[in-house]
């Protein structure tokens, strides 16, 4: 027994050693090769080489813009689902300036394109500018005024002079309130978006900016809604 497992010990130190040497041999043999045909082999190394490294650069490259659009596609869809968590009274806790905020979020998170506040004491009638995403040019006025308050004629009005003096094409008037009869009136005929506080509701709510237009002019809540606004603001 003991002389078996000797003699098969042996014989696969044989077959190490015969490995060896003819590991040992091809690596001689691949040296010698490469010393003698060096002038003949190094362009072909260096350009194996430079494709190497020019693969590898351009995987790098690719899996970097890949992260670096799926954080950008997951902080848009953060900052739209906070959005649309906000309620109406939250909003209606804004300051003016918060409110222009809010709507230049709701705006991207639309597909609005080059959306800036530009509101101030010298705005010219505009707070906000942008590109819908249909590529018009838009002009936005936001009025963050209590429930009760109504929008007046004389304050559309400044917004469709904005449109003139901007040259814009389309001009919108975003409020947390309603209109008057009059104001809505003049929104309509003069091609203006009047998003009042129901319309507010459902763009928050994730309704698009431009799907609102197909109910433009179209009333301020049925009469049941009406009552519930009187009996919880006046």
């Amino acid at each position: 027994m003991a002389a078996a497992q000797k003699r098969r010990g042996t014989a696969a130190r044989k077959r190490r050693e015969q490995r060896l040497r003819g590991g040992v041999i091809a690596g001689g043999v691949s040296v010698v090769v490469l010393v003698v045909f060096w002038g003949a082999i190094w362009p072909y190394l260096v350009g194996a080489l430079v494709l190497g490294g020019v693969a590898g650069g351009g995987w790098w490259l690719w899996r970097t813009d890949r992260s670096i659009r799926g954080g950008d596609r997951q902080w848009r869809y953060d900052e739209a689902v906070k959005t649309g968590h906000r309620t109406l009274a939250e909003v209606d806790a804004m300051t003016g300036t918060e409110f222009e905020d809010f709507v230049v979020e709701l705006c991207r998170r639309d597909g609005c394109t080059d959306v800036r506040r530009v509101g101030g004491s010298h705005d010219n009638g505009a707070d906000v500018l942008g590109v819908l995403p249909d590529g018009r040019s838009m002009v936005i006025q936001c009025k963050r005024y209590t429930p009760k308050s109504r929008i007046p004629s004389r304050e559309v009005r400044d917004l469709l002079g904005a449109r003139v003096h901007f040259k814009v094409d389309v001009a919108i008037f975003v409020t947390t309130t309603y209109f008057s009869g009059p104001a809505e009136k003049f929104a309509t005929v003069n091609d203006i978006l009047a998003v009042h506080r129901d319309h507010l509701g459902l763009w928050n709510n994730g309704a698009s900016l431009l799907s609102l237009a197909t109910v433009n002019g179209l009333g301020q809540g049925d009469r049941q809604h009406r009552a519930r606004w009187k009996a919880t603001y006046e």
